[in-house]
């Protein structure tokens, strides 16, 4: 059990040494992901007014039923279209991205680039 402690404490402090650098603003929010071992989420945040503009998740079942499963690079591209959509949706063309201190691998990746298709700049 200490091993899980250690690794979630270093994910804290990469996340907090990422949030140091990044904050979203009304023109340009903050993109943030985060990851489960089943799912994966993703905010558009305006950290200014402290408000959550657009969010989407694999738990959501018009995102899951493309996927093969909720927790899958598939289900990543599947949420990061999504909350690409809902973000041009609301006028948000420009985000920053903040990937949480999770490597810019795999799911992350996936999401980031899906919502690069969908046309937002970061």
């Amino acid at each position: 059990m200490g091993s899980t402690n250690r690794r979630m404490e270093q994910l804290e402090r990469r996340h907090a040494r990422v949030r140091k650098q990044i904050s979203g603003t009304g023109e340009r929010p903050r993109l943030c992901v985060y990851k489960s071992l089943r799912y994966i989420y993703a905010q558009v945040i305006d950290d200014v007014r402290g408000h959550t503009l657009a969010a989407a998740s694999s738990r959501e079942a018009s995102l899951g039923q493309g996927a093969e499963s909720t927790k899958g690079v598939d289900a990543a591209k599947a949420v990061g279209a999504a909350i690409a959509e809902r973000a041009k949706a609301l006028g948000v063309e420009s985000v920053v991205f903040d990937r949480s201190g999770y490597p810019y691998h795999g799911r992350v990746k996936a999401l980031a680039d899906a919502a690069r298709e969908g046309g937002l700049q970061f």
